[in-house]
C-alpha cells in the first residue's frame, strides 16, 4: 500500500468516506488483502455500505489509545542526519498504560547537539542500530494515534528514516499537541519547555531527552482533552478540531516574566 494523497485522506476521514474506485490507485490487485495488511503500517480502514473510512471516524476519543512520541536527532535534515533517541508514552482512558525508550547507535553527534541533549557518541556506542529501534517502535506504536509536540517534525523525521532504510512507512493518523493546545487554552507561548514551567506539567523534566519530553507532552495532551468542546466525540473529530478549530488569543504579557507581548518578538 502506498501512502494516500491528501485528497483521498480527506475523503476517508469524511462523513461520506471513499468508494473502491477512489482507493484503487493506492492498492495492489488484491484489495481486501491490502486492507487486511494496512494495520501493519499503523492504519485501520473500515467498510460500511461499500464505502471505506478510517476507523478513527467512529472511534470514541475516550476509548482510543494515543501514543505520544518525542525524538532527539543529530541534526534537522533526515537526508543527512538520524534519530539518536526515541521515547513514547501510551495513554488510554486518561492514564499512562505503557512506555518505550531507546538510544540509537550513532557515530556522529556534534558538540552543539551533545550539549543540548546530553547525548554523546559514547553514550550510543552500545545502543541498538536504527533499523532495530524503528522495528521496535513500530511494534510498540501499532495502529494507535501518533501525537507529538510539533508533529510535522517528529512524524516526518521518523517516516523519512523508514524510507531511508527501505522499510514500510507509517500511515498512522496523527495530530500535533501544539495545534491542540492553541485551540484549548490561552498561553503566551506554546513551546514545551515554557508550558512545562507555566503549567507544572512534569516537575522532574529533563528537556531535550526523548522520554522526558514525551511525558511532558502527555501531561499537556491530557489537559487539552479535558478542555475540548463537548461536541468532539470521535478521534477523527479530535484530529479535525486540532487543525481547524478556532485558536485562543494569546495574552498581552508573559505571566512568568511580566514581559509585554508588544515589546517582544515571538
Amino acid at each position: 500500500m502506498r501512502p494516500f494523497d491528501h485528497k483521498t485522506s480527506l475523503k476517508l476521514a469524511s462523513k461520506k468516506g471513499a468508494d473502491i474506485t477512489e482507493l484503487r490507485p493506492f492498492m495492489d490487485e488484491a484489495l481486501e488483502l491490502e486492507l487486511l495488511m494496512a494495520p501493519a503500517q499503523g492504519l485501520e480502514i473500515i467498510t460500511k455500505d461499500n464505502r471505506y473510512y478510517y476507523k478513527t471516524k467512529t472511534q470514541k476519543k475516550e476509548e482510543s489509545t494515543y501514543c505520544i512520541v518525542d525524538i532527539e536527532t543529530n541534526g534537522s535534515k533526515p537526508e543527512k542526519h538520524q534519530i539518536i533517541e526515541i521515547g513514547a508514552i501510551k495513554v488510554k482512558n486518561g492514564k499512562i498504560v505503557s512506555q518505550y525508550e531507546s538510544l540509537v547507535q550513532c557515530d556522529q553527534i556534534s558538540k552543539h547537539i551533545a550539549q543540548l541533549t546530553g547525548i554523546s557518541v559514547e553514550d550510543t556506542k552500545n545502543a541498538p542500530p536504527l533499523q532495530r529501534v524503528l522495528n521496535e517502535f513500530k511494534a510498540f506504536l501499532g495502529t494507535d494515534i501518533f501525537i507529538a509536540h510539533s508533529v510535522k517534525f517528529d512524524y516526518g523525521f521518523i517516516t523519512a528514516m523508514y524510507q531511508k532504510l527501505n522499510m514500510q512507512p507509517m500511515l498512522n493518523r496523527h495530530l500535533c499537541s501544539i495545534d491542540l493546545a492553541e485551540r484549548t487554552f490561552s498561553s503566551y507561548r506554546y513551546g514545551l519547555d515554557y508550558l512545562n514551567e507555566s503549567l507544572n506539567l512534569h516537575l522532574t523534566a529533563t528537556h531535550h531527552r526523548a522520554l522526558s519530553d514525551a511525558i511532558t507532552t502527555t501531561e499537556l495532551f491530557l489537559i487539552s482533552l479535558e478542555l475540548l468542546p463537548d461536541d468532539i466525540k470521535t478521534v477523527e473529530e479530535l484530529i479535525h478540531f486540532s487543525k481547524q478549530g478556532k485558536r485562543f488569543k494569546r495574552p498581552k504579557f508573559d505571566p512568568l516574566l511580566n514581559i509585554d507581548m508588544k515589546s517582544e518578538k515571538l
